[in-house]
């Protein structure tokens, strides 16, 4: 039998730790609040291995990179070879029009050489001189120029080679006594020294 006495404690006295009105219910833990994500939330951090997005991402600009380079190296070779043919096809014309402007000196050579049997010695001699003069002017006209070199002259090694040195009473010590082949310049740059004789 109850008494009043029993309600009253029933009433001044708080249920025991982890106890709820309902009757069986769990007690609420500590941990149950502080659950953690899903594993889908978690963010991958600086050091974790890149996605499959990621490597085709990066799989993509590696070939289209590829595909530039290799364009841009036929492209280069193409140009080389079109330069190199260029190259050929001047220096072609460039012979072609020597040999042309040769032809009428060689027209003249063969005229003297016919007319050689008809006239006098005299006459033949003066038509080789025009001949020579006219294989000359030509030259020089591509840009050749003899080289300065006659008895008297110093002797100038970058432009003359000394064949021989000889004593000499007429020329001073290391000039030109006698020239033995002209020497020629082609726009300036040696084509062929002067081979002389030098006085020692």
């Amino acid at each position: 039998m109850t008494t009043p006495q029993d309600k009253k404690d029933r009433r001044t006295h708080p249920k025991r730790g982890g106890e709820t009105g309902a009757p069986g219910s769990a007690p609420e833990t500590a941990a149950g609040a502080g659950q953690a994500a899903p594993a889908d939330d978690v963010v991958a951090g600086p050091g974790a291995a890149p996605s499959a997005v990621e490597l085709a991402r990066a799989t993509a600009e590696r070939d289209q990179y590829l595909d530039h380079l290799q364009r841009l190296q036929a492209e280069f070779e193409n140009y080389r070879k079109r330069v190199q043919r260029d190259n050929e096809a001047l220096v072609l014309r460039a012979g072609e029009g020597v040999i042309e402007s040769l032809l009428p000196v060689l027209d003249n050579m063969q005229r003297t050489l016919g007319a050689a049997e008809q006239h006098e010695e005299g006459q033949l001699i003066k038509g080789v001189e025009l001949v020579s003069g006219q294989l000359r002017s030509v030259l020089e006209s591509h840009g050749l120029d003899e080289v300065p070199a006659a008895p008297g002259l110093p002797f100038d090694p970058t432009v003359h080679e000394a064949v021989v040195a000889q004593e000499s009473d007429e020329y001073d010590e290391g000039a030109i006594t006698a020239v033995l082949e002209a020497g020629y310049l082609l726009h300036g740059r040696l084509l062929r020294p002067a081979r002389v004789i030098v006085a020692r």
